[in-house]
């Protein structure tokens, strides 16, 4: 796609869900806008491809998508009307244990505290009066850290959501409950000592509760196809193939909004931004990154732990122990033996995905920052430990590590898929202590990548937050 040659009124640079969330706000307001995307396909890691075998479609990044549910963005502009169709598997999540049991994440609070067995009422009293207020909840979570809409609410969650997953995990006597938590709080890539993982796994287990975690018939591209779709028919432009290293190769715009990390920003914007915005952004902390295998199956994965059929998505890693020492491993730049494994098996869902009788699975274990360590059979051997037969099974597969990850999408810097380090401050102050964080001490400059509140996942609300910030101040 190419852009016309004239000037518009907002520049987006990155089509990312941010970017073009962003760019589909902007549009709405009646402004001109134009998409600039170094690579020849849209979408950053919300893209679909066969990457195995040819009719086997896989998700490049992205796969599960329940944040996109909840996001006040995408239910604004309606994601379905346009043509995006959510799949709900029967459960949200399993994790199964070395015994043949699996601990499951059922949309209903009593289902899945039937699966963790004396753990279950102590489980429901957690997460009840959370659920109650999720709506509330999710709406002041997936904002900037300012005054509350929702205050009694945000202040029950918070008194919990600070704490780390280890803290949590005390609450709970079984080996079952113990690891749904590990495994949720393992998406913060941390060490789970750390606060708040805690927080960020009730976080997930709240939305697997109140919206579950949905699968996008077809690919998570769609979500791309329809942002895209919906931008052209508001008059928007896009222009693809256009790499930007500096402010000098953008055309005039009387604002810039740029979905790239801290640090890219700094190097594209120079001393165009003043020396201690500068530097706090260069100081921004990337986390661990992440070795990603796409498989092309025979046919579905044969678990021990049959319910673990009933989800798209499994967290595979055994027990809370060992979830928190093969992320500690990795948070130490060393490579676990057993490492935590995320594993999405879309096709049992969505068959349009695969050849007849067929299956792609899409799994990823976290990694050292920058590691171009094959942990391939690390992985397969994690698989085949909870379904024996599995690499039977397997007719292809495509691997990417850390190094890789980032050479395809500089936003992953080493790896990282988070947008930097998910901890407290990080958090709080993303990505520095501004009262606007989409803003930047240069008018007519805004960042609105993962790296701004409220951070990773598919929901838009970051390009969406900075679009608002940008009609605010600049418009």
């Amino acid at each position: 796609m190419a852009a016309r040659g004239r000037d518009v009124d907002a520049l987006i640079v990155g089509s990312g869900p941010n970017g073009l969330s962003a760019a589909v706000e902007l549009a709405r307001a009646g402004l001109s806008v134009r998409v600039i995307e170094a690579r020849d396909e849209l979408g950053g890691g919300t893209r679909t491809a066969e990457l195995t075998l040819p009719g086997f479609r896989h998700d490049v990044c992205s796969a599960i998508h329940p944040l996109a549910l909840v996001s006040p963005f995408f239910r604004k502009i309606r994601l379905e009307d346009h043509g995006v169709e959510f799949i709900q598997p029967p459960a949200a999540l399993a994790h199964p244990l070395d015994d043949g049991r699996a601990a499951m994440l059922e949309r209903s609070i009593a289902e899945t505290a039937s699966s963790l067995g004396p753990d279950g009422e102590t489980y429901g009293a957690l997460m009840r009066p959370l659920v109650e207020r999720a709506e509330h909840l999710f709406r002041d979570l997936l904002a900037p850290l300012r005054m509350p809409k929702h205050p009694l609410s945000l202040a029950r969650f918070g008194a919990r959501g600070a704490w780390s997953a280890e803290r949590v995990a005390r609450k709970f006597r079984g080996d079952a409950a113990r690891a749904l938590i590990a495994g949720a709080a393992a998406h913060s890539i941390q060490p789970l000592d750390r606060s708040p993982t805690g927080g960020l796994a009730l976080l997930f287990l709240l939305a697997g509760h109140s919206v579950g975690w949905p699968l996008v018939r077809g690919g998570s591209s769609e979500i791309t196809r329809a942002l895209t779709e919906m931008l052209t028919a508001l008059g928007g432009e896009i222009e693809t193939g256009h790499e930007v290293k500096s402010m000098d190769d953008l055309p005039p715009a009387r604002a810039v909004l740029f979905d790239v990390t801290p640090r890219q920003l700094v190097r594209i914007a120079g001393d165009r931004l003043p020396p201690r915005y500068r530097r706090r952004l260069s100081s921004w902390r990337h986390g661990p990154g992440i070795f990603k295998v796409d498989y092309a199956l025979d046919g579905p994965i044969p678990w021990t732990a049959k319910e673990c059929s009933r989800a798209a998505t499994v967290h595979v890693g055994g027990t809370f122990a060992e979830v928190a020492y093969a992320e500690k491993e990795v948070y130490a730049r060393r490579l676990p033996e057993k490492p935590f494994v995320l594993l999405a098996q879309p096709t049992l869902f969505d068959p349009s995905r695969a050849p007849k009788d067929k299956h792609t699975v899409w799994a990823y274990c976290h990694a050292p920052s920058g590691s171009k360590e094959d942990l391939g059979p690390a992985i397969d051997r994690q698989i085949e430990r909870f379904a024996p037969g599995f690499r039977d099974l397997v007719l292809a597969r495509h691997s990417v590590d850390s190094q890789t990850i980032e050479a395809h999408n500089p936003n992953y810097v080493g790896g990282d898929i988070s947008g930097g380090v998910q901890d407290l401050p990080q958090l709080l102050m993303r990505p520095s202590a501004r009262w606007d964080p989409y803003s930047t001490p240069t008018d007519g400059i805004y960042i609105c990548s993962s790296s701004t509140p409220p951070g990773a996942g598919v929901h838009g609300m970051c390009g969406y937050l900075a679009a608002r910030s940008a009609l605010r101040r600049r418009f």
